[in-house]
């Protein structure tokens, strides 16, 4: 009942501070600094000591930036955007983010400006949505190309007497294959290529859209990179050179940065009360038990151990609160996520699915949402991904690390004493027998049959037309589209409006995220090096703990 004087009272607030605001001349030009990649949904508030003392500034979100860019575009007066970018590498569906903010700001008829003092591919995609592409003297632009490395590990490890022993339900199931063999198989190289002839054609096509090329055209100038600054101007991939000194002049008159700009426009209007969208994360590794966020990232580092971890028993809980929650209308399960543990996959699918009869579910897809990350988003009404997403990976396999080998070089010696047939099978002393092989059989098959029926009655489809997509292959968003494996192209913002249609909330219902639950460990900026190494074997331990994994290989990132 108190919901609308309450509002009412903020709105008379927020009339009054801004005031002086209105009093202001708006400027007509402001710039806005990528200097980091930015995470697409905002990021949760750190503690407050953190705050306090400094030690936490979390990067500016993609949606943070989009509420900045179209409270720049509500104002008449402002007639150019520019983008200062620095050199940096993106993700793929990073990237389709922000040229979709670009085209939404050109849709307005503000005119985008992107300069930087030197250009990595990602970040010249990112340019090529914009009206003006400058570079600074002296500038480079990098190869534009694509180039992914694989790295195997099987005769390091034999080195030091480990050795992998997985099974994988095909051979497209290639995430053990780092472990266990020596160099790509003809079906990874086939996965591998297809990935690799999907993204180089997205590229192709930015590249074309940007400069008004042909294709033809198009590959000759990612043929000819790397150009530094006047090979550059001269080959017409970018339209100028200038320093930012000289940005003013050639765009006419001043250029104010965000944080000065903002003081001279309005602030966005309080919310009226009402029901909102929640944001769900599952981001890093799936595993059983509860959530908790990487410490922080070792250089070269496998990042599978030093990920954020998406424990089911916290998603869960997350899950059936929002179901009882009055206030949420509709649900979006944002999901960044390579997989992991089958068990905590298919109990958070469980606890979205029972969310999904109560209210709207729907899931956007991050850089990755494959294997079990795709299949936490079979419960989902609507399913987005970005064109340049890495999901599908609908595949199983199990299997151990053998490390009795590096016992014996360390001379330490060991007794097992076994009651029951299959009792150390998950010994690490030695590679599974055939008995204890055919028992993993049917562990993999049945977690594998588990994995088709829940994607086949999500796609309402027989699995007889899913297995032919399936099997661990991994799909770009845009083939799996193509595939019928998700529903729309599309990233958080879109996944956002469907949700607001599908639940009945206006248009500008706000979005709400779920808070992390108190037992969780909370990431600080300077954590000691042990908490990174608890941090990494915890990862271990999960997946140890996990029977199989709906894991995704791990994808190589482009070069450049």
């Amino acid at each position: 009942m108190l919901a609308r004087p309450i509002w009412a009272l903020r709105m008379l607030v927020w009339w009054l501070r801004d005031l002086p605001r209105r009093a202001r001349r708006p400027p007509e030009r402001v710039a806005f600094l990528l200097e980091a990649p930015p995470p697409e949904p905002d990021q949760p508030r750190p503690p407050r000591w953190q705050r306090l003392l400094g030690l936490a500034r979390p990067p500016v979100s993609i949606q943070a930036l989009a509420r900045q860019l179209r409270t720049v575009t509500a104002e008449p007066r402002v007639r150019t955007v520019v983008l200062h970018v620095r050199p940096m590498d993106l993700a793929p569906s990073v990237v389709d983010a922000l040229r979709e903010l670009v085209a939404e700001v050109r849709t307005a008829d503000v005119r985008v400006v992107c300069w930087a003092p030197s250009y990595t591919a990602s970040t010249y995609l990112v340019a090529c949505a914009a009206d003006e592409v400058l570079l600074q003297p002296g500038g480079l632009l990098a190869p534009l190309g694509l180039a992914r490395e694989h790295v195997f590990l099987a005769e390091a490890l034999g080195r030091v007497g480990l050795r992998a022993d997985i099974l994988q339900v095909s051979p497209y199931k290639t995430a053990g294959d780092p472990l266990t063999r020596r160099g790509l198989t003809p079906e990874a190289r086939e996965m591998s290529e297809w990935l690799a002839d999907a993204a180089f054609e997205a590229r192709l096509a930015a590249v074309a859209a940007g400069r008004g090329l042909d294709e033809a055209a198009a590959r000759a100038l990612v043929d000819a990179t790397p150009l530094v600054d006047d090979q550059a101007l001269a080959a017409g991939a970018v339209d100028a050179v200038v320093t930012e000194e000289e940005l003013p002049g050639r765009l006419g008159g001043e250029i104010r940065p965000w944080g000065s700009a903002m003081r001279r426009l309005p602030r966005p209007r309080p919310q009226p009360p009402g029901r909102v969208v929640a944001l769900l994360r599952i981001e890093g590794l799936i595993v059983d038990g509860r959530s908790r966020g990487a410490p922080f990232r070792l250089p070269m580092a496998p990042p599978i151990l030093f990920s954020e971890q998406s424990g089911d028993l916290t998603v869960v809980e997350q899950a059936r609160a929002l179901a009882l929650d009055r206030r949420v209308g509709a649900v979006v399960v944002w999901v960044d996520s390579g997989g992991g543990s089958a068990t905590a996959s298919e109990s958070m699918a469980s606890a979205l699915s029972a969310l999904g009869r109560r209210k709207p579910v729907v899931a956007a897809m991050g850089s990755v949402a494959a294997s079990g990350g795709y299949y936490v988003t079979a419960a989902a009404a609507r399913v987005f991904a970005h064109p340049g997403t890495i999901t599908g990976s609908i595949g199983v396999l199990a299997g151990k690390l053998v490390a009795g080998g590096l016992l014996d070089r360390l001379l330490i010696g060991r007794e097992q004493v076994v009651r029951g047939e299959h009792s150390a099978m998950w010994s690490a002393e030695a590679p599974f027998t055939d008995g204890e092989r055919r028992k993993m059989g049917e562990l993999v098959d049945r977690s594998y049959r588990l994995f088709l029926e829940r994607v086949a009655a999500a796609r309402s489809r027989p699995v007889a037309e899913i297995e032919p997509v399936a099997g661990g292959r991994v799909w770009t968003g845009g083939q799996a589209l193509g595939h019928g494996l998700v529903d729309e192209l599309g990233g958080l913002e879109a996944a956002v409006a469907a949700a607001r249609r599908l639940g009945g909330l206006p248009a500008g219902a706000p979005v709400r995220q779920v808070r992390r639950g108190r037992r969780e460990l909370v990431p600080v900026p300077a954590a000691a090096p042990a908490a990174a190494l608890e941090h990494a074997l915890r990862a271990v331990a999960a997946l140890r703990q996990a029977g199989v994994w709906w894991l995704c290989p791990l994808v190589s990132e482009d070069g450049g």
